[in-house]
């Protein structure tokens, strides 16, 4: 029965259904998917002299077998030792639980073996025996426990020999022509079969340019979409818009007003806004998006402002209801949690479906199913990364398909911006408001934890505030990290004439709110907690922010935390305790120490982990990459996006001949594609 890409792999023989489920586990369902599941490395298998070795590198020896295989045995364990004569070099080899081998071979035999080569004992660690007549490189796929490498190659072999030349061409001729691509059913070849480096890494770099331009092409078609989900022109007020930038207490930067009227032209426009606003720890998005939710009211429409926690949908109510005041602006500001009354929410609700309240803030609770706007225009959501695709979807549904407008703290380096927001157009606040001190951050040893408690004396007594963040709450009999209940007994004992104040995840949410309450106000002077501070209200005379055991924690995650202070006039501090044991440790804290430019530190972060888990916890919706590297291959990834874009500008593309493929393809993955997150 002859094979189609379409088909299962259970089509292919040694494919059962246990075979099949662990295919599946690795994102193989078809022949195609297993014909795109490219190799992450090669084992060069071309045979090499041990004088032409490096220490330590995996090489193919080819020789002569000059003393007999001898099986030593350690209980289960086993060795297999020979001599090998190559030219006139010999060499040891040993096969660690390969006993089978000694039956294989015999003096005098010509065998190749791969393997790790030791030179100063001139031995070979064996992995394996190869064919003598192997020149050429082996492919090594990601397997799992339930499928080896060997039976993914094994299954590509054999589909290759029914489909071979039968690949329809994704990636258009005209960039195939204009990057040197190969042809997809070259590339499948050399990819997987390569007789040198040259044509594995040529059939790499295509299936690499493919992934990302199909990717790409699949983030355009996704913003096409939204901009053609019915959009609405506000015809917002710019006299008022005017005036309540001209009675802010501050003038705006020019990093603020630009974006503003990037903000504010989209809101005009017919199209559909889907925006992210990125910016640094208190460089002034809120004010940003309070002025767009104020030209929204302005043109007759009403705005949503979505946060992560209660703590910070109170906070922004708070801000927000007191800035149009001080403006001089009627405006109704209702704050919408699930902590509501049962009573006080069923008004807030039936007020929202009249249209009584002009800006509502909330959590989640704003994409409740019981939720009904009389006309949202714009729907802000504060730290996107903790909302994914589905829900942004939901609050859109709830309303009149309103703009988006999404807020992060987390400044995102160009990498992740084009993947894992491709579909939006970005906005960067990247200077912060003037007179803003700069955060002195300094590093100490454990040992120089009383320079640091002196620090933070000195800070108290001049009326100023503090945060002590730990990571764990409870001792660790694995990690030798301060308990967060241990520092905190041991520091009021050391700020006998200060409150000292206990926060962590544990807490009811009363008591949490209560105690954030009592140091906004200053009734609490010392607030030890664990990181649920990262994201937390803004308290402008928190001057110094201790971090116990800084080398536990992600760059991003670390420069969140640093955010906290710095907020008011005070000159503020981050001191890292910390003796990391590692270099990535030891260049993670310095990279803090030597900048506060979160966009700088982002980009530092991705150099030294790559980019899984950049936002400090796993990216929603963040895109995984099989032979692609976002990092490493940068501008590849850049100039796939600008094709993509260019090519879905052009009215009839998915009319014309060349890319009817493509078309064909993106129609069959889409719908699994949009639900990404």
């Amino acid at each position: 029965m002859s094979l189609a890409l379409e088909d299962p792999v259970s089509a292919l023989s040694g494919v059962g259904e246990k075979r099949q489920a662990a295919l599946r586990d690795l994102g193989i369902f078809t022949i195609e998917d297993l014909l795109t599941y490219y190799p992450f490395r090669y084992e060069d298998l071309g045979a090499r002299r041990p004088s032409e070795t490096l220490d330590g590198e995996k090489v193919t020896f080819k020789g002569i077998v000059s003393t007999p295989a001898v099986v030593r045995r350690f209980g289960k364990r086993s060795q297999t030792v020979l001599g090998l004569l190559i030219d006139r070099e010999n060499i040891r080899v040993t096969f660690f639980n390969q006993p089978w081998v000694a039956k294989n071979i015999e003096v005098g035999q010509e065998v190749a073996v791969y393997g790790t080569y030791n030179a100063a004992k001139a031995a070979l660690s064996a992995i394996k025996l190869v064919p003598a007549t192997t020149d050429a490189l082996d492919p090594i796929y990601p397997a799992s426990k339930g499928v080896k490498a060997k039976t993914i190659a094994d299954l590509v072999e054999q589909a290759w020999g029914q489909l071979r030349g039968q690949m329809p061409n994704l990636v258009p001729q005209h960039l195939r022509d204009k990057y040197r691509l190969l042809d997809k059913n070259q590339q499948i070849e050399w990819a997987h079969f390569p007789k040198d480096s040259a044509e594995a890494k040529a059939g790499r770099r295509s299936a690499a340019f493919e992934e990302f331009f199909i990717f790409q092409m699949r983030l355009q078609l996704i913003k096409q979409a939204d901009q053609s989900f019915g959009g609405q022109p506000l015809h917002y007020d710019k006299e008022a818009v005017a005036t309540l930038i001209d009675r802010l207490p501050y003038d705006l930067t020019a990093a603020q007003k630009r974006v503003v009227g990037e903000i504010l032209a989209d809101q005009h426009d017919a199209r559909h806004m889907n925006r992210l606003l990125q910016g640094d720890v208190g460089s002034g998005k809120t004010v940003v998006a309070a002025i767009a939710m104020y030209a929204a009211v302005t043109a007759g429409c009403q705005a949503a402002l979505m946060a992560p926690t209660e703590i910070l949908a109170q906070q922004h109510a708070k801000s927000l209801a007191k800035l149009f005041d001080q403006a001089g602006i009627d405006l109704r500001v209702e704050l919408l949690t699930s902590g509501l009354k049962a009573a006080q929410r069923r008004q807030i609700l039936t007020d929202l479906t009249n249209g009584d309240i002009d800006i509502v803030i909330g959590t989640h609770a704003l994409v409740q199913d019981d939720v009904y706007f009389h006309h949202l225009g714009l729907a802000v959501i504060d730290e996107q990364h903790r909302f994914g695709v589905k829900q942004r979807s939901k609050l859109r549904e709830g309303g009149m398909n309103p703009d988006i407008l999404a807020m992060t703290a987390t400044p995102i380096p160009r990498t992740l911006s084009i993947t894992a927001y491709g579909e939006m157009e970005v906005s960067v606040i990247d200077e912060l408001p003037a007179g803003r001190k700069q955060i002195i951050t300094s590093q100490l040893s454990q040992r120089q934890f009383d320079q640091a408690l002196a620090l933070m004396k000195a800070e108290l007594a001049k009326g100023a505030q503090a945060y002590v963040v730990t990571p764990l709450i409870e001792e660790s009999e694995t990690l030798d990290v301060r308990n967060v209940t241990e520092v905190y007994q041991s520091l009021q004992a050391a700020l006998p004439d200060y409150t000292v104040g206990l926060l962590h995840g544990r807490l009811k949410k009363d008591d949490k709110d209560t105690l954030m309450q009592g140091f906004k106000d200053n009734q609490v002077q010392v607030l030890v907690a664990t990181t649920v501070v990262e994201v937390g209200v803004d308290v402008p005379n928190a001057s110094i922010m201790l971090i116990l055991d800084a080398d536990r924690f992600g760059l991003a995650q670390l420069h969140q935390l640093r955010g906290r202070v710095g907020r008011g006039d005070r000159q503020s501090y981050t001191v890292l305790v910390a003796d990391p044991k590692t270099d990535y440790g030891k260049e993670r804290l310095k990279a803090l120490v030597d900048t506060t430019d979160g966009f700088e530190l982002a980009q530092r972060d991705l150099e030294l982990r790559g980019a899984g888990d950049i936002l400090g916890t796993k990216q929603s919706g963040m895109p995984e990459f099989q032979v692609g590297d976002p990092v490493k291959d940068l501008t590849m990834l850049t100039i796939a996006q600008q094709e993509a874009l260019s090519l879905v500008r052009e009215s009839d593309w998915d009319n014309q001949v060349e890319n009817q493929p493509l078309v064909t393809y993106l129609s069959k993955t889409m719908a699994q594609f949009r639900h990404f997150d």
